[in-house]
């Protein structure tokens, strides 16, 4: 008697953890499968393909050759991607939006940093970044612009900083060369003074001294 007893305690034991063990499975499947589904895996990204990623979200606000000279109001924009099947990341991205100031010197080009700001992002939500209260102007007579970039990771070294191709006055973006793959996106503005970056500005004549001048008079 007591042995059957104990052979369908046993047996029902025996059911009863081959059951939990079934929905402990189901409920592993599932949660993985959520977890795949619900964001998009990127523990592994390299340098370049976090700079891909960022390239699709980053835009440019009030940037134009038509924007105030202060830029004002003038935005970077991280926006939320729900394009296709562009899911938010699983793992936010470190996104740094840094701006620099680049100076036509005698012997090149200066550049100098003049904010950045530190935001995560993973597609879920827009980021806003507005440009600094007053861009500098550069100093008296020298040809200054401003160049904006978006990138992952962490702040560029100085072997990271961009170079310029062509000269400052007439640099466009494609100029612009980073030495690194992280950069997502980036715009070198036009120059809030423009004067010293005409390219085609001619020295101005200097006025005739007196003794150049033919006097009305001369016979």
């Amino acid at each position: 008697m007591h042995s059957t007893q104990n052979r369908l305690h046993h047996a029902a034991l025996t059911a009863g953890a081959a059951v939990l063990a079934l929905l402990a499975t189901g409920c592993s499947t599932a949660s993985a499968g959520a977890q795949t589904g619900g964001c998009r895996d990127n523990g592994d990204w390299s340098g370049r393909e976090q700079a891909a990623w960022l390239r699709k979200a980053v835009a440019f606000h009030g940037t134009t050759e038509e924007a105030g000279p202060l830029y004002e109001g003038a935005a970077v924009v991280v926006r939320a991607q729900h394009s296709g099947d562009e899911r938010p990341l699983c793992r936010p991205l470190a996104v740094q939006v840094q701006f620099w100031t680049l100076t036509a010197t005698a012997t090149g080009t200066e550049t100098a940093s003049v904010m950045r700001y530190r935001l995560s992002a993973d597609g879920s939500r827009t980021r806003t970044v507005g440009f600094p209260a007053a861009l500098p102007t550069g100093q008296h007579g020298a040809c200054t612009r401003v160049l904006v970039a978006a990138y992952a990771g962490a702040p560029l070294s100085d072997r990271e900083l961009p170079r310029k191709t062509r000269d400052l006055a007439t640099a466009g973006e494609a100029d612009i060369r980073f030495r690194t793959q992280r950069i997502g996106a980036h715009r070198l503005l036009p120059p809030q003074d423009p004067a010293p970056c005409d390219a085609d500005r001619s020295a101005p004549t200097p006025s005739p001294t007196r003794s150049e001048t033919w006097d009305i008079y001369h016979p």
